[in-house]
């Protein structure tokens, strides 16, 4: 359905996105030196660990947990108890953040989706933050538990499809990922230690109301596309071993979207009578240097159309579903859109696969 503009009017709105980082903040030196302490005595090469810390271009990350806690965390179920108690109090803070930049209260909320790849739990987070936050007894829940850094973008399109069959309704897209409570110590290997020096801790919770709910304004969710690459399962995910979550991480990820993305955004974009040239902000998932580089390359942007994204790797890390929501909230907050510019949201994540969301002011 088209209004007389030419804009697609049963198009979903995003009224605002809350972030919010825990307490305890580590410099990317600090938690260096903290791992050579711990793998001194197993690691043959400890100047190649730093490089590759280093090599990931991160200045610090936010901790779940006072850094001197994390030893104590022997077992799957301690971490995973540790992340149970975070994620809902970390989730609590960016849901009320967000309803209320969006001047709204739990009241309002007609359907959750809530994505993590970071820990597990039943009921899961977002039956815990009704009976905080007193949601309706008829809000909807959707939990999303495995897609890892692509949930963010895919939550979001998930929650405006549900928006397009329910125009009057709120849907909240919320992400707690606590990415540190999953290192695996006694892993030496490089995925690892790559992942060590990337990957931090954060939430994000993003407010979408449907065209028709009352005073809905801001970008508007005018389509997405996911893609699946098949037979890629190896690229990007988790081992469950006894001792939690062990990560798959290829080295092979940038090549793929450099292979991938280009036909991707070119495709998806054609099909709605767009090019490369009429996006004017990219909202691109932090995946890190190698990853952000392949998107600029492949996509042929200019070197300050995914600055948001290097800020935020800087200074926060890989947050995994919560990136692109981070980035996401930095755009609506610090970008002046001018009616009727475009906007792509993008992530890529396990399956291996992609989802681009199209956004217009």
């Amino acid at each position: 359905m088209y209004s007389a503009s030419g804009q697609d009017s049963s198009a979903p709105f995003i009224r605002s996105v809350g972030r919010a980082l825990p307490p305890h903040y580590a410099s990317q030196e600090q938690l260096i030196a903290a791992f050579r302490e711990l793998w001194a005595k197993r690691h043959f090469n400890l100047e190649r660990l730093e490089d590759l810390h280093r090599a990931v271009q991160v200045g610090g990350r936010y901790l779940a947990l006072p850094i001197d806690a994390y030893p104590a965390l022997v077992t799957f179920q301690q971490r995973n108890d540790a992340w149970i108690r975070e994620a809902t109090a970390l989730s609590e803070v960016v849901v009320r953040q967000a309803l209320d930049d969006a001047g709204l209260t739990p009241a309002d909320v007609d359907h959750v989706f809530f994505v993590t790849v970071t820990g597990i739990a039943t009921p899961s987070i977002e039956a815990r933050l009704a009976n905080r936050l007193r949601f309706r007894e008829d809000f909807k829940r959707t939990p999303i538990f495995g897609l890892g850094c692509v949930a963010g973008a895919a939550g979001m399109a998930r929650a405006a499809d549900y928006l397009r069959a329910f125009p009057t309704h709120t849907a909240l897209v919320v992400s707690a990922e606590l990415c540190s409570l999953t290192l695996q110590r006694e892993d030496l290997s490089i995925p690892n230690i790559i992942a060590s020096g990337l990957f931090g801790d954060g939430a994000a919770c993003a407010v979408l109301r449907g065209a028709q709910a009352p005073g809905a304004k801001g970008p508007r969710v005018v389509a997405s596309r996911s893609v699946f690459y098949p037979d890629s399962e190896r690229i990007m995910g988790w081992d469950v071993v006894d001792s939690g979550f062990k990560v798959v991480l290829s080295a092979k990820v940038p090549q793929l979207v450099k292979d991938h993305i280009q036909g991707n955004v070119d495709g998806f974009l054609a099909s709605q009578g767009l090019k490369r040239g009429d996006i004017r902000h990219w909202v691109a998932h932090t995946g890190g240097p190698k990853v952000l580089e392949s998107f600029e390359e492949a996509l042929e942007l200019d070197k300050d159309a995914l600055a948001r994204s290097w800020a935020s790797l800087r200074e926060v890390g890989n947050l995994s579903s919560a990136s692109v929501l981070f980035v996401l909230g930095e755009t609506l907050e610090k970008v002046t859109a001018k009616p009727g510019e475009y906007g792509l949201m993008m992530a890529m994540g396990p399956g291996f696969c992609a989802e681009m969301v199209l956004l217009r002011w």
